[in-house]
């Protein structure tokens, strides 16, 4: 079935962009999967007819299935409760995963863009980001039209096809000429916030992504470091509050960076 909804679609979101609607449709499924994915992303918030909405929802669940599915009882867990996990964020199906947001909290609307926030709303279906944009204009009603996201400030919105439950939101800081004392501060307010968030909505695992690294410039090293030091810190004042906490990490840089960091505190 998954080519017969791809194919329906791509002609329904294509018939939905004025811009892109007599665009030559691709033969083959890889190229009909990018057109489908860029089109998604580059679509403003707005309402979708449920029948196509259906169609995406079983499309997108079977995506998923394809990617392979994987729970917290297929990621070992270190110590205390910590894990790492390299790999596609989207695949895990945890209560709650962490997206490296922007502060219009939108998603990425560049088409086909590898970021985690691109990743993310690609597969989660278009709902995520009509959910993003009504409780950011919820917030710009209260706080004014110019209103965007502060740094470290955690939004909750649901997953829709991720297989994780909730998706969590959260503007990183942004190193602009060098690291400072502040910067710091804020990226470890970005775990503890987020941290809070889980417990004050029973959410017992989640998994983080590298917080402001790559575009937004946050060292590696230091930013892991930051991550892991503040998520101990927080476990061990709240011991009961999350069953697992997992470090997710793409880069083979990432993942050794994380394991020595976790080794030496064990030692």
């Amino acid at each position: 079935m998954q080519t017969e909804y791809l194919d329906c679609l791509v002609e329904e979101f294509k018939s939905d962009s004025v811009e892109y609607r007599d665009l030559r449709t691709p033969d083959d499924i890889e190229g009909k999967r990018r057109v489908l994915r860029s089109l998604m992303n580059i679509r403003m918030p707005k309402s979708m007819d449920d029948r196509v909405l259906r169609i995406q929802d079983e499309y997108l669940k079977e995506r998923a299935e394809e990617k392979g599915i994987v729970r917290l009882s297929d990621i070992p867990e270190i110590r205390d409760g910590l894990s790492i996990w390299q790999g596609d964020i989207t695949r895990l199906a945890l209560d709650a995963i962490v997206n490296a947001a922007n502060s219009q909290m939108l998603g990425c609307f560049v088409p086909m863009h590898t970021c985690i926030d691109n990743c993310i709303h690609t597969f989660a279906g278009i709902q995520l980001r009509e959910e993003c944009n009504r409780q950011m204009e919820e917030l710009r009603r209260k706080y004014g039209p110019d209103y965007e996201q502060p740094t470290a400030v955690p939004m909750l919105t649901d997953a829709y096809n991720l297989p994780a439950r909730k998706v969590i939101h959260i503007v990183g800081p942004i190193v602009q000429y060098r690291l400072t004392p502040d910067l710091e501060n804020d990226l470890a307010a970005c775990y503890r916030n987020t941290l809070e968030m889980c417990a004050d909505n029973g959410l017992r695992s989640v998994a983080f992504c590298c917080i402001s690294t790559g575009v937004f410039r946050f060292p590696n090293q230091r930013a892991a470091e930051i991550a892991v030091e503040t998520v101990t810190a927080w476990m061990s004042q709240h011991p009961s509050k999350m069953e697992r906490i997992v470090f997710n990490v793409f880069k083979d840089e990432d993942k050794r960076i994380y394991e020595k960091l976790i080794a030496e505190r064990v030692s």
